[in-house]
């Protein structure tokens, strides 16, 4: 089964950028994850927004602002090297 969307806490826990779902949806939900789809930009705040391949998240993490470019869904939060194949940073 291909998947077209995931949900965007999934999302952060499967690549690694949170160490649980829980902390990754009150992540979501402090309005601290920003979304570009398509040109449009919005500050997601529900944990259940999908997310695509090809969007553009920005947030902060270790006192920096990460801009990155969904690549992958993912299946399962994996090992260090698979979750990095989600995702490709984006200079800004």
């Amino acid at each position: 089964m291909i998947q077209d969307a995931c949900r965007i806490d999934v999302w952060l826990w499967r690549a690694r950028f949170c160490k649980s779902r829980s902390i990754a949806a009150d992540l979501v939900e402090r309005g601290a994850v920003r979304l570009t789809r398509h040109g449009t930009q919005m500050r997601l705040d529900k944990p259940s927004r999908s997310v695509h391949p090809g969007d553009l998240l920005t947030f902060v993490r270790n006192g920096e602002a990460v801009t990155l470019r969904v690549e992958a869904l993912g299946e399962r939060r994996g090992p260090a090297q698979e979750a990095r194949a989600l995702y490709t940073l984006v200079m800004t």
